[in-house]
Parts: structure tokens; C-alpha cells; sequence
């Protein structure tokens, strides 16, 4: 038996050498080219905003950066339209795109008081360091997304979420919070202040204007145990009801055109901490993309090349506080579509996508993320009225994406599937309507917030049915 990493690394430097003793050495070498890079200033000298993935862009005309509540009131009043708020650019929609003014909270950050076990977090505050700041005082956020990149602001705006039946996304935790309106007024709500204004302002896209500050819900800093391993596809399926019941944190990836897939689980422990091992996760995708350059021509070869290289690395695990290891990093950079599913549909939906993807598209080489997320009350949450199973579908961002729309939206959306605010999607207007028993509640709330649509750009007017 060897280590995961172990297996990925040489299997790539094995694939390599087969290829080039075959004489197809350029076929599993050859890498498509860079995207074409925008101007990064634009011919009347505006500077260039590009999100993570690069699919997103624009040119603001203004960009504010307030060091406190008071001046981000004082900039929101006069400030040129649309005004977008921005964080890390973690999001495949074009909810940040502006040629007004772009507004970024990074000067705001940290944890400014506790109030018993809950922390008043400025808004601007990356997860990343969150988690560290609550540590300190022996807290920790009770789940966390699998990437930690983004302001807490943004992850709220997004319905950003993580996994396991009894734990929900993270606005699900905020029980207070300030939000700071174009027009320069600044609210507190909660669930008896303001309560409709709380219930909009915690997944909203900022397009009620600007959440300053949040109070969270936390829990004690807990050390989790880790566990990755690889397995047959089939079993992952039949086992994944079991081990959602089981774990504190389960997911698992599902793997096109291998047969295969790596199932995670986090559960709380007393046991001394086993530091994580390096990053695993770039190499693992290197020897995926090095089995599609290879094998794309032949759905079985490529299945049997990827058992014979993976099926059998041996699990690993890790034990550590939950907020260093329930996130990765993703150096690797790809776009996305996740949809949220009912939970009764959600595994039946996962087997039609990977099967369509398998017969339709063998340039996909990245791995499907299946998590289970609880319900919470929040109007727009893709989570309100009942848990999801969410399916996340990934491509390089490099390969072509269109498929998501054509191949894939359309099963998600047979299923009842509410899309992932920051993922990519079509839905607009009375699609969306059709899917949120609160819709025409928020719209409500929104127009008496900012009845002049300040906070609106186009991608939003059209999301709202505006346009």
C-alpha cells in the first residue's frame, strides 16, 4: 500500500512515460492556452477588478475602502451607481461587476466584543482568519465551506454553506446584525428587531446595501478527526444515507470516467493532533487531467487506467482544531455550477449527472462535490423550508463551461434544484419566484430599502426580474 499523494505523483510521471513510449507524448502533455487576458486599464484609465476563476470583470469607476462604519455611511450616500460590494471574488456570478463604484470591507475586520458565547465580527473579515481569532478564546464557527478565502460579508450574501445533516450554512448562525443603507442609515436587526429586514439581510447578494457587522452563534473549539479515502463509486452511493447519519461532517466526490470516489468525514475527538500532510489535491487533479489527455478516446481504457493508478492509495487522516482542517486550499483554478437538491432526489441526480457527463462531455476531468446541508429560515437560503443535498459540478478554467447550461442545469432543474447563489446559473425572475415561497417578501423589503435601485447592477435587475 502506498499514500495517496504517493500514487498521484508518480501516476502522473508513469502516465507520462507511457505516453511518450506510445507516441502520444504531445497528446498527454498538451495544455490549452491561457484565456485571453483582459486590458488591465481600460481606454479611459479605469483600473481592471477580475474575480478568482476570470470569467468576471469590470472597470468601477470609484473604489472605497472605508476603516469604519461611520465612513462607509458617509461614502454610500454620494457614491456613484451601481454600487457593488466586494470580497475575495469568490463568486462565478456577476454579483460584484460595476462601472459605478465597487465598495471592499477589508479595512474592516476582526472580532470587536463577545456577548456570551457569540462574537460581533466585522463584516469584512476573512473565514481564513476568523477562525484563528475565535480559537484565541477557545470558539470556533460550527462549520466552515471548503474554501476559507472569503470575507464573511460575501459568504453570508451567497448563502455560502459547508457539510452534515445537522448543521446548517453559515448565515444560519448569525443571530444580529447592522446593515448600512445606500441612502446612509444604519440598522440593527435581529429576530425581533426589524425582524423582515433580518430575514432579507442575511442572503441578499448586497443588494440591500452593506452589512457591516454580524453576531455570530459559536461553538467550543473542538479537535476533529479527518478521514480521506478512495473507493468505488457504487459503494459511495449505497453508504452515503449512512454516513451523512454518522459524521459530524460528511462529503464525497464523485470522480467522471474513473469509476471511483474520495469520500471525506470530520468527527470531534479528544485524540492528540496528527498535523495534515501537504496539500494532496493539485496532484490528485494532475494525474485526473493527465488520464483525460491520455485516454479521452476511450471511456473504459480511461476507467481501468485510473483504478489501476488510484483504487487502491491507502486513507489518511489528521487530527486538529476543526477550523484548520474542515477548509482547503484550491490553488487549482475552475468555474462552477451547484445546485441545491431536494434530499430524497439528491443521489438519483448525482448517478443522471455523472452519467451524462461520462457520454456527453470526456474533456471533464474535475471531481463532482456532494455535500448535505440543514434547513434554516432565512428568505432566500436555498436551505429555507427544509435540508438539501447540493451537487457541485466543476470544469477547469481553461475548458469550456457551457455545458453546465445545456447538459446540466436542465436535470438539476427537473428535480426542483434552487441554484447556489455565487455558482453559476440561468435562472431569473418568476423561475426563481417559483422556488422561494418568500420571493415577493424580499423584493418587498428591497425596493422600500433602496427604491432607487442603487445597490443594482444589471446581472442583479435581471436576477430580480427588474429588466
Amino acid at each position: 500500500m502506498i499514500s495517496r499523494r504517493g500514487a498521484l505523483v508518480a501516476g502522473s510521471s508513469v502516465l507520462a512515460t507511457v505516453a511518450a513510449g506510445g507516441g502520444v507524448y504531445l497528446t498527454a502533455t498538451h495544455d490549452k492556452p491561457e484565456p485571453p487576458a483582459p486590458k488591465s486599464v481600460s481606454p479611459d484609465g479605469k483600473l481592471l477588478w477580475r474575480n478568482w476563476s476570470g470569467i468576471q470583470t469590470a472597470y468601477p469607476s470609484a473604489r472605497l475602502a472605508p476603516r469604519d462604519e461611520a465612513e462607509l455611511a458617509r461614502m454610500l450616500k454620494t457614491a456613484s451607481a451601481p454600487i457593488r460590494p466586494v470580497g475575495a471574488g469568490h463568486s462565478f456570478t456577476a454579483l460584484v461587476p460595476t462601472n459605478g463604484t465597487m465598495v471592499s470591507l477589508d479595512a474592516m475586520s476582526g472580532v470587536t466584543e463577545w456577548q456570551g458565547d457569540e462574537a460581533v465580527v466585522l463584516a469584512g473579515t476573512r473565514l481564513g482568519a476568523l477562525g484563528p481569532a475565535l480559537a484565541a478564546k477557545g470558539r470556533a464557527m460550527a462549520n466552515l465551506p471548503d474554501i476559507n478565502k472569503q470575507s464573511l460579508a460575501g459568504a453570508l450574501a451567497t448563502a455560502t454553506h459547508g457539510t452534515g445533516v445537522k448543521l446548517q450554512a453559515l448565515h444560519g448562525d448569525v443571530t444580529a446584525l447592522r446593515l448600512v443603507t445606500p441612502d446612509g442609515r444604519v440598522i440593527d436587526c435581529d429576530a425581533g428587531r426589524d425582524a423582515d429586514i433580518f430575514q432579507a439581510a442575511k442572503v441578499s447578494f448586497g443588494s440591500l446595501g452593506v452589512i457591516s457587522q454580524v453576531r455570530l452563534k459559536t461553538i467550543a473549539n473542538r479537535r476533529v478527526r479527518r478521514r480521506v479515502w478512495i473507493e468505488p463509486f457504487d459503494e459511495a452511493l449505497g453508504q452515503a444515507e449512512a454516513r451523512w447519519a454518522q459524521h459530524r461532517n460528511f462529503e464525497f466526490y464523485a470522480v467522471p470516467f474513473t469509476g471511483l470516489a474520495v469520500g471525506i468525514s470530520h468527527d470531534e475527538t479528544d485524540d492528540p493532533a496528527e498535523v495534515r500532510g501537504p496539500d494532496q489535491d493539485s496532484a490528485f487533479l494532475d494525474a485526473l487531467k493527465a488520464l483525460r489527455n491520455l485516454f479521452g478516446f476511450s471511456v473504459p481504457l480511461r476507467k481501468a487506467a485510473a483504478r489501476a493508478l488510484l483504487a487502491s492509495a491507502k486513507p489518511e487522516t489528521a487530527v486538529d482544531e476543526g477550523w484548520k482542517l474542515l477548509s482547503t486550499d484550491r490553488p487549482v483554478r475552475f468555474n462552477e455550477m451547484e445546485f441545491h437538491l431536494p434530499v430524497d432526489a439528491q443521489l438519483e441526480v448525482l448517478a443522471e449527472v455523472v452519467a451524462t457527463i461520462e457520454q456527453e462531455r470526456p474533456d471533464v476531468f474535475f471531481p463532482i462535490e456532494v455535500r448535505r446541508i440543514a434547513a434554516d429560515d432565512a428568505w432566500l437560503s436555498p436551505f429555507h423550508g427544509g435540508p438539501r443535498g447540493s451537487i457541485a459540478v466543476h470544469t477547469h478554467y481553461k475548458d469550456d463551461f457551457s455545458f453546465f447550461y445545456e447538459l446540466i442545469e436542465p436535470i438539476f432543474r427537473r428535480h426542483g434544484g434552487r441554484p447556489h447563489w455565487g455558482k453559476l446559473h440561468n435562472l431569473r425572475g418568476q423561475q426563481l419566484a417559483a422556488l422561494y415561497p418568500r420571493w415577493d417578501d424580499f423584493l418587498k423589503v428591497r425596493a422600500e430599502l433602496d427604491p432607487e435601485g442603487r445597490m443594482l447592477n444589471p446581472y442583479l435587475r435581471g436576477l430580480f426580474g427588474l429588466i
